[in-house]
C-alpha cells in the first residue's frame, strides 16, 4: 500500500543512509477511511433473519450473527467443529490462521442437531454414489488421505450439488458458495424494506456491538 511504501522509504533514509527525512516527511500519505461500519438494531437483525428463513442459507446467516462469524468461517465449518455437549463451535484457521472456540447460541442448538440427521443422509448417499471425498486442508490430506470420506469432516453447510474443485479439477461436494449467501441476505433485507446496504460482515459488526 501507499503507506507501507512510505514507511519503507523513511526507514531507508533514516536507518540505512543516515539522511534527514524532514522534507520528504511532508509528502502526502494515504488517509485511512473514516467510514464507520454499518450496525443494525437488534429488531432489524431479527426481521432480516426471520425473512431469510432456516434452510441452509438462512441458517448460516443466523449462525453468522449468533456467533459473530466471518462468512468464510461460517461456510467452512465441518461437522466435527460442533460440540453439542459443551455448546461450542470451533473455528479453525480464522483470521491470522488462529483457532478459537465460540459459544453456540442456544436458540440454534436444536436446529443444528436436527441438521446433523440431514447431513448424515446426504453423506450416506454420496458414499453410495461413490462421490469423491470432500476437500481437506493440504497437510491433513497428506497425513490422512481417506479422512475426507468420514462424516466428521463433512461440511455443515454443503452445496446441494456436486461441483468442480477449481484447484484440483475434481468434481466433489463443496460448501455453499459465499455469493449465494450474500444474495440471500440482500433479498431478505429488501423484503423487510431495510434501507441500509448490508453485507454478511454487517451481521458480525452488529453481533459485536450488541455484546457491549
Amino acid at each position: 500500500t501507499q503507506n507501507q511504501a512510505f514507511s519503507a522509504i523513511r526507514f531507508l533514509y533514516v536507518n540505512v543512509w543516515n539522511l534527514p527525512f524532514d522534507d520528504l516527511g511532508q509528502v502526502l500519505r494515504a488517509r485511512r477511511s473514516e467510514r464507520l461500519p454499518t450496525v443494525l438494531a437488534v429488531s432489524d437483525v431479527g426481521r432480516v433473519l426471520a425473512a431469510a428463513g432456516q434452510d441452509s442459507h438462512g441458517l448460516l446467516l443466523h449462525l453468522l450473527y449468533g456467533c459473530g462469524f466471518r462468512l468464510r468461517e461460517g461456510i467452512g465449518l465441518r461437522v466435527k467443529d460442533l460440540d453439542f455437549g459443551r455448546g461450542t463451535v470451533e473455528v479453525r484457521a480464522g483470521k491470522g490462521g488462529k483457532d478459537r472456540f465460540v459459544t453456540m447460541p442456544e436458540s440454534l442448538s436444536a436446529i443444528l442437531q436436527e441438521r446433523m440427521e440431514t447431513l448424515r443422509a446426504l453423506h450416506l448417499r454420496d458414499r453410495e454414489d461413490k462421490a469423491p471425498a470432500v476437500a481437506m486442508p493440504d497437510a491433513l490430506a497428506r497425513k490422512w488421505p481417506k479422512a475426507g470420506t468420514d462424516f466428521a469432516w463433512q461440511w455443515v453447510f454443503p452445496g446441494s450439488k456436486l461441483s468442480t474443485d477449481p484447484r484440483s479439477g475434481i468434481v466433489r461436494r463443496h460448501h455453499l458458495h459465499p455469493d449465494w449467501v450474500g444474495q440471500r441476505l440482500r433479498r431478505a433485507a429488501e423484503s423487510v424494506s431495510l434501507t441500509e446496504r448490508i453485507t454478511c460482515h454487517t451481521l458480525r459488526h452488529s453481533f459485536a456491538t450488541h455484546l457491549l
